[in-house]
């Protein structure tokens, strides 16, 4: 158990957000020790207020995208504190910034992650800028300070990133190997007698929104990096290599060969299903283990003997027949199936041996290429938003007026000398779903009191200043590296760093702690109320949005299996391109069904069928994934008429509902009716078991159709 945890918190501190965290307290802090050292205190806390607001910009991501996402936010940064300085003694000006401001900069979501933090640190900027404390000397030079910290940290953070080119892809790759094991973990979950279906496929739903995400970044990480995808370099060749086998063997953990609930009712009073459990589960740790080297840039070993526990299951899958008298077919495509994971598995750790690696090929830059997701900066897009429709318009408005009224509520109380804090609670708070906002909010209060409560006693206890310079550190790096991995732990290190900073600038403690978790109250509390009645945006708007992607996409993906019964010239980035559509749409649809169940209950449409949509999904396209594993398999010699009408029944059911959808024109499903032209009889004797999950195919597509209905989107 000691091992366990000791690994990890190496895994952690070998990880990017440990990393990010040391990174971003290092721009963040250097520059007012500096200038503190020259006596210009205040100086320095002005420029570390710039390098802060840019280390928001800081996103994972290409060189290149780091880089222009930085240098812009430097120069929105800089005109924001310079308008705010010009505007500054002037009230009423100042709440008209504010809204031009918050609507402008919020706006920004439209274009993706990095511009929305873009947006947000321009804010930020302006919030602490309004605060007259900041601004006792000239506004120029304010806003020169803010630019010269920008600056520092724009040049610290590229600098890492061309000293270290293949590290920060190497962290995301280790988080993700991690990701696909739990994922698998869970997997394993199903061949427990006494595990809960729907409990299990909830989480498995779950997981797979996390191993997207993850695997979305190392595509942008590898796949927009010439350096990485070059031949000539081995580090960038292993990395690539890394991840396309690991979304393989994620699709082979996807592949479901059987009805679960039938193979439990068939085979769960023998051995076997634990044994198959035992050994997913292990198959998990050592992608556990493999992550923990990748992390650490260390040459993995082997550590389990995955001979031997394939033998047992082997034995144990043949006293299925042999003792009980039961057809076994099934669990030997479940035997081929766990032999590939292991297979692909432990062909990874070859990778790592140099001669091995020299052996193995990429595909083309081009191929490569088509597999990111690439960020449209049209400014046509801002326009196509201007309407009440758009769910970012909305959202914009709603950050315009309530950070007005958070800074009225703020000139109006006698709080405190820091009532900025109350905008940029709310700012912090405010996100475009009522459900992201509500765990935000709730996260920022348990974060701050709890917090509030270390820092006040750390302060009343400790008055050495060394010591409490090094629990200053200890607390700034700890938030920064929680801030993207855990929020309230973040908000919980974050707080008593504030206090203990405003110490060192000789503000009362508790007072400030007081001031602090009071603004922080109200500033949720007026965020609370504006998400209810501001424009709100409720998670069921957007669902038929989410379910046509979700439709769409597996119909692609299945088409993939119409085209091969064809005949049709297997193209591989054709194929992986569906696959990438359907892990997309997948996770987009369980990440929305996920937020709407925090929103208040009269405000939620059609649970259950929404569940049971999602769920039928996932596991058609766990089915269509053990097709096209098959895909060796499925030629002439065992594809009949009969398959041939299923799977174009299939795509003729899933057609309907995008029709009925009202979507753009997709492929015609009748474009797969040559396919019951010449074709010989099947002589395989595994045709059984084909023509049984194509039966379940149909049978999946006819239930998802009759949910689809009850949707009524």
């Amino acid at each position: 158990m000691i091992m366990i945890q000791t690994r990890e918190v190496k895994t952690f501190v070998f990880s990017q957000y440990f990393s990010d965290g040391l990174r971003i307290s290092l721009g963040v802090l250097l520059p007012s020790l500096i200038f503190n050292y020259l006596g210009y205190l205040a100086i320095g806390v002005t420029v570390s207020l710039g390098a802060l607001c840019v280390s928001l910009a800081d996103n994972p991501g290409p060189y290149l995208h780091k880089r222009n996402g930085m240098l812009i936010c430097n120069l929105f940064l800089f005109f924001t504190a310079l308008l705010t300085g010009l505007v500054n003694n002037h009230p009423v000006l100042v709440g008209l910034e504010i809204v031009l401001l918050c609507f402008f900069f919020s706006m920004f979501s439209i274009y993706g992650a990095r511009a929305s933090a873009i947006g947000t640190a321009s804010l930020l900027v302006m919030i602490l800028s309004i605060d007259p404390q900041t601004n006792n000397s000239n506004f120029w030079e304010h806003t020169l300070y803010i630019l010269l910290g920008g600056i520092w940290y724009t040049i610290l953070s590229l600098s890492v990133s061309q000293i270290r080119p293949y590290r920060l892809a190497q962290q995301a790759l280790g988080e993700c190997i991690a990701e696909v094991a739990n994922y698998i973990r869970l997997k394993s979950k199903f061949y427990d007698v006494n595990g809960d279906f729907d409990e299990n496929y909830g989480n498995l739903i779950k997981q797979q929104v996390l191993v997207h995400q993850q695997q979305d970044t190392l595509r942008e990480l590898l796949f927009n990096n010439r350096m990485m995808t070059k031949e000539s370099t081995p580090a960038g060749r292993l990395l690539i290599l890394i991840f396309v086998d690991i979304v393989d063997l994620f699709e082979q953990s996807m592949a479901t060969l059987y009805d679960y609930q039938a193979i439990r009712n068939t085979y769960g009073k023998t051995e076997v299903l634990e044994k198959f459990k035992i050994t997913i589960q292990k198959i998990a740790n050592e992608l556990d283990n493999l992550s923990y080297h990748v992390l650490r840039n260390d040459h993995p070993v082997n550590t389990q003997n995955f001979q031997t526990e394939l033998e047992n299951l082997k034995a144990a899958v043949d006293r299925v027949e042999s003792e009980f008298g039961l057809n076994n077919m099934v669990l030997k495509k479940i035997l081929v199936n766990a032999r590939n994971m292991v297979t692909r598995t432990q062909k990874i750790f070859t990778y790592f041996n140099v001669s091995e690696l020299e052996k193995e090929k990429i595909r083309s830059e081009s191929d490569l290429a088509k597999f990111v997701s690439h960020q449209d900066f049209d400014f046509k897009q801002i326009g196509s938003n201007l309407n009440l429709n758009s769910s970012i318009f909305r959202h914009s408005i709603r950050v315009a007026v309530v950070c007005l009224i958070g800074y009225l509520v703020s000139k109006i109380l006698p709080i405190g000398f820091h009532s900025y804090w109350i905008l940029l609670t709310i700012l912090v708070i405010l996100k475009p779903g009522f459900s992201l906002t509500k765990q935000r909010n709730y996260e920022r209060l348990i974060g701050t009191l709890a917090g509030g409560i270390i820092g006040s006693v750390i302060l009343i206890l400790i008055k050495d200043e060394k010591i409490l310079f090094v629990f200053l550190l200890f607390f700034m790096v700890a938030s920064y590296s929680f801030q993207r991995l855990n929020y309230v732990v973040s908000v919980i290190f974050m707080t008593p760093y504030i206090l203990i900073l405003f110490s060192f600038l000789g503000e009362n403690n508790l007072n400030i702690a007081r001031e602090r978790i009071i603004d922080t109250f109200i500033g949720s509390f007026i965020a609370l109320l504006a998400n209810n009645f501001v424009l709100p945006s409720w998670e069921y708007q957007q669902l038929k949005k989410y379910v046509q992607e979700v439709l769409i996409a597996n119909y692609n993906y299945l088409l993939k299996v119409a085209d091969n019964m064809a005949g049709k010239p297997f193209d591989i980035t054709s194929y992986k391109l569906a696959r990438k559509s359907v892990y997309l749409s997948s996770a987009n649809i369980g990440s929305a069904f996920q937020r709407m169940l925090s929103e208040p209950k009269k405000k939620q449409k059609n649970n259950k069928e929404l569940h049971k949509f999602i769920v039928l999904n996932h596991i058609l396209s766990s089915y269509t994934a053990t097709l096209i594993s098959s895909l060796d398999h499925l030629n002439s010699q065992n594809v009949q008429p009969e398959h041939v009408k299923m799977i174009r029944k299939s795509l003729f059911t899933i057609s309907e509902m995008i029709n009925d959808a009202n979507l753009d024109p997709i492929p015609d499903f009748k474009s797969t009716e040559e396919l019951i032209l010449n074709i010989p009889p099947a002589t395989d004797p595994e045709n059984r078991i084909l023509t049984e999950q194509l039966e379940f195919v149909n049978k999946l597509c006819t239930d998802i159709q009759k949910i689809h209905e009850k949707l009524n989107l």
